[in-house]
């Protein structure tokens, strides 16, 4: 078979190409089309072995570790210019194996991370605390204690990403687990290997010491080998709390430090005196950017009762004016599901929000004329008690629900009765009192009156409850793969 595209789709270990010791090999689909546009290595267990000791030795005896972090941020620099360099090319990518719509694929999926690796250089690096002093302290008849506390690289990282962002989320983990001095082994999802595969040429381009950055192919067996390997560190993973919740345990026996992002359902609450029609446009984008395949958008619907009829008509009155189909195409607004076993997950879950006795308002089936492609209509559901599956449940899909409430106690009430803490949001004009909303949500991200959460390197983005640990962006994202050190002495 021909591949669509010309940069090597080898796994990179130690800093070279190779197909792997196994020879077998993935194709990887177009979820818009169904076609083939690459075959890559289907990484074995001994690849995966041979790319964590070459990070371990990279971390051990490398020059990375010990490098000042200034001098670390020069070369990711040149992977950041490499990458702006190569930009259209990686938009070409996402839209063929993600089915990202064009300007998804432009922003969100793309641009957003190249900035993140810029600021991270240009700005975080070098004006992060580092080193500190610690101010001398008058130990009762020992002397006087000094010390600094020194952060230093927690070591080699397994990064485990996801399907629905894959250049976005890869690049989330690697750009502070490299900062901040770390060697890494970063594993793509399986239906969309290509946009990690191509990291290995920026970080050749930028002058990046071999072994630092690994990359492998692989499913089940490749993700428990980097969970459960004792020379792995540390394991960063974004995915299903399902799956999460395999790869906490599974690091547990070596005590490694796990960073979860995990899934959500999130919930925005449109109170009385909100602005409908930005409220509207929120609610249409958290069914609709990339098919609603985004943990953190907000799917939830809570609205004041007194406008809960004006809201869903004109929500399912948005929504017939959302073209799908071609993401390739400009006028395109929403793309398909990323695979058959997605779009059969996400028509089931329909199913069943009809059995429980949801009301189908708009959508529910497959958009007519696409023949091709992992598609399905974009689908609202009224008549919703956040008890029924649908309500609880991450669809992963272009599905939202709208759900009544009556007091702003209740509303809150409703937006935490989840397992998930991911994000949320408030629409209302009076911004002290959706402030005060704010606060009581539990969840890592709460926006006021739009804005989405996930798309500022600058703001910590994770969650509370099932939806993970720890944090991603900025210098908090950095603090995650550094260790603190106390180095004292005393003097009498």
């Amino acid at each position: 078979m021909t591949t669509t595209f010309s940069f090597s789709q080898q796994l990179y270990i130690d800093g070279r190409r190779t197909d792997g010791e196994s020879g077998t090999r993935v194709t990887v689909l177009n979820p818009a089309t169904e076609e083939p546009i690459a075959e890559v290595p289907q990484a074995a267990t001994g690849d995966v072995r041979r790319a964590i000791a070459a990070a371990r030795t990279a971390f051990d005896d490398g020059p990375w570790p010990r490098m000042a972090p200034r001098e670390r941020a020069a070369i990711l620099l040149r992977m950041a210019e490499e990458m702006e360099r190569r930009l259209p090319e990686l938009v070409a990518v996402n839209m063929a194996e993600a089915g990202s719509v064009r300007w998804l694929a432009e922003s969100i999926q793309t641009g957003i991370p190249v900035a993140h690796l810029r600021d991270m250089a240009e700005r975080v690096v070098p004006t992060f605390a580092w080193d500190r002093p610690v101010d001398p302290f008058v130990a009762p008849g020992i002397g006087i204690a000094q010390g600094q506390m020194r952060r230093e690289a927690f070591g080699v990282c397994a990064l485990i990403s996801a399907y629905n962002f894959p250049f976005f989320l890869s690049m989330m983990k690697l750009v502070p687990a490299l900062a901040a001095g770390c060697t890494v082994v970063l594993k793509p999802a399986p239906t969309t290997p290509l946009e990690s595969l191509l990291i290995g040429d920026f970080a050749d381009a930028a002058g990046l010491p071999p072994g630092v950055l690994n990359v492998v192919t692989g499913d089940v067996e490749a993700g428990r080998e980097l969970t459960t390997n004792p020379m792995v560190d540390l394991v960063s993973f974004t995915g299903s709390d399902a799956v999460g919740r395999m790869v906490y345990a599974q690091a547990a026996g070596t005590m490694k430090k796990v960073i979860l992002e995990l899934g959500g359902k999130s919930a925005s609450i449109v109170r009385a005196d909100a602005d409908l029609d930005g409220a509207v446009r929120g609610a249409i984008g958290g069914m609709t950017v990339h098919a609603g395949q985004g943990c953190s958008l907000l799917t939830r619907t809570i609205v004041h009762e007194s406008l809960h009829d004006e809201l869903v008509e004109r929500i399912r009155a948005g929504l017939a004016g959302v073209t799908v189909g071609d993401p390739s195409d400009p006028a395109t607004a929403m793309g398909p599901l990323i695979s058959e076993a997605q779009r059969d997950k996400v028509e089931k879950l329909i199913r069943t929000g009809e059995v429980e006795g949801a009301r189908i308002v708009t959508g529910g089936g497959r958009p007519a004329g696409l023949d091709k492609g992992y598609y399905v209509e974009p689908t609202l559901f009224a008549g919703v008690d956040n008890s029924m599956t649908i309500a609880q449940t991450e669809f992963f899909g272009p599905v939202g629900v709208v759900i009544p409430f009556s007091t702003d106690e209740e509303a809150v009430r409703i937006a935490n009765d989840s397992p998930y803490g991911l994000a949320g949001g408030v629409w209302s004009a009076d911004t002290a009192a959706a402030y005060e909303i704010a606060t009581r949500i539990r969840a890592g991200s709460v926006s006021i009156n739009g804005g989405g959460a996930g798309v500022n390197p600058r703001v910590a983005f994770g969650g509370y409850k099932q939806s993970g640990l720890g944090r991603e962006w900025g210098e908090f994202g950095l603090d995650e793969y550094l260790q603190t050190k106390s180095i004292t002495w005393s003097a009498r």
